[in-house]
């Protein structure tokens, strides 16, 4: 039975499993009396990030943990794994969990139902996934996982960060799993070599820092890729903004403005860059150039480009504005690029200036203000030696519009600012802001109380839009009264 897939080894001692002990409670901290000088401030609660788990499930947890170990160990010595390439998961499964019975029953170890189930389907992933990981890369509720060691791993679910339940046996376990993601796409992470930017099969941003850089462990980041891409409908829905902004956003991508979306890590500037290109004519020829492939545009003439590190011997690189350089000779109507962050903003400030009106790009600023500042030390930490008027001269004519996203304290996600440039005052970028976000308070539960509203300005560019057929009513811009 199952010769296929398993090996014949040779007759080999039985060992004698013992149950691992369970690790003693550690004391916890004695709590401090208030001082008088702590009255007159609010007290700050500090706790320590855990899970809430009863001994009796921490010692079940550690027993299957060593199980696992040893039984991973035995199916890598027994599986044909020349032969599991053609196998389908049903079959595969199955598999696993004969060769693991037959262990166990070797070993005299006796699990109940539950536990068997649990065992079986971690040694499948082991076997074949990414290990402790992959129940939380199979959980769409989870958009960020965060390991800090091997024993410490967050997760960030609706916008807030809390520790998971899920653990690596040890430092060496981690290491694997790295590797493992690594060399799938022809990279490798070591003490000479201690970080490594990668993309998981499904396409989810893979980071990984490792000792002796990472004094407590390997350090891993993986930004999850959704597979159902958030329209405009779903993100008015969520409350991200209201039905105003998203016509007048419509009307600004529809009538080519070029547009910069701001905002800070996690903020949802990639998200709100895919809801914009939904309103892209499907007529029009769109580039797009990536760190890495997350856009999803659903336009048919999309010409997608990825930018490369370099090799092991520092050869291969291709940058971001190398991409850029050889899209402006491959008559793109409209240019995305995913996010600007180095010498490619000249690139992209020149195509948005020399006919790729449409254009759009993702910048790290916490405002409108602040992303013309981070456009200008871009471009001189380029070294293109320009006066400070001409530099801003060539932002206010190529850039229209700045949206800001930002995650606001409770973990919620906004559009708090759309803000037009409308040319030059002097030596003075002029701004106007359309609409915002109002923060009005703080319920109880630290939700943040507040509503989106216009601010009263007209748009700069409401004949522009008048001529391409979006005549907006003058309420749009009316502000909002709650």
């Amino acid at each position: 039975m199952f010769s296929r897939y398993k090996k014949q080894p040779a007759a080999q001692p039985v060992e004698t499993a013992t149950a691992p002990q369970a690790a003693a409670p550690a004391a916890t901290a004695e709590k401090k009396a208030p001082t008088a000088n702590a009255v007159a401030r609010r007290p700050v609660q500090k706790k320590a990030a855990e899970v809430a788990v009863s001994d009796k499930d921490r010692k079940r947890k550690e027993r299957l943990g060593e199980i696992k170990i040893e039984l991973h160990r035995e199916l890598l010595e027994n599986l044909n794994l020349a032969a599991l390439e053609s196998a389908g998961e049903s079959e595969l499964r199955a598999e696993i969990s004969a060769i693991a019975s037959e262990i166990l029953e070797t070993r005299n170890i006796v699990l109940n139902r539950e536990d068997r189930t649990q065992l079986n389907k971690e040694l499948y992933d082991e076997v074949t996934g990414l290990g402790p990981l992959e129940t939380l890369l199979q959980d769409d509720s989870v958009n960020d996982i965060l390991v800090n060691g091997p024993q410490q791993i967050f997760i960030e679910r609706f916008g807030k960060l809390e520790l998971s339940d899920v653990t690596f046996k040890d430092e060496k376990h981690l290491m694997r799993i790295i590797d493992k993601i690594v060399s799938a796409v022809g990279r490798r992470v070591d003490e000479s070599n201690p970080y490594v930017d990668a993309r998981l099969a499904d396409g989810s941003r893979f980071n990984a820092m490792v000792p002796p850089i990472a004094v407590d462990g390997s350090l891993v980041s993986i930004r999850k890729f959704k597979k159902d891409k958030l329209g405009i409908d779903d993100l008015v829905n969520f409350g991200a903004f209201t039905e105003e902004m998203a016509a007048y956003l419509q009307a600004a991508v529809s009538t080519r403005l070029n547009i910069i979306v701001s905002g800070g890590t996690g903020s949802g500037k990639t998200t709100t860059l895919n809801a914009l290109s939904s309103f892209i004519d499907d007529a029009e020829r769109i580039l797009t150039i990536e760190d890495t492939a997350e856009l999803q545009l659903q336009q048919t003439h999309v010409g997608r480009m990825e930018s490369r590190p370099p090799n092991v011997e520092g050869k291969g690189e291709v940058s971001p504005r190398d991409c850029l350089k050889n899209a402006l000779r491959m008559r793109p109507d409209r240019i995305i690029v995913g996010e600007t962050r180095g010498a490619e903003v000249i690139d992209m400030l020149q195509a948005m200036n020399t006919g790729h009106d449409g254009s759009m790009t993702t910048i790290h600023a916490n405002s409108a203000r602040d992303g013309i500042s981070r456009l200008e030390n871009m471009i001189a930490m380029a070294g293109i030696e320009m006066p400070i008027k001409a530099v801003r001269s060539q932002i206010s004519s190529a850039v229209n519009l700045i949206v800001q996203a930002s995650r606001l304290q409770d973990g919620s996600r906004r559009m708090t600012s759309i803000t037009e440039i409308t040319g030059m005052e002097g030596d003075v970028i002029s701004m106007q802001e359309i609409f915002k976000f109002q923060r009005v308070g703080l319920t109880p539960d630290n939700k943040i109380i507040g509503h989106f509203t216009a601010t009263g300005v007209r748009s700069h560019y409401s004949e522009r839009f008048r001529l391409w057929g979006f005549d907006l009513p003058p309420s749009i811009y009316e502000p909002t009264t709650v």
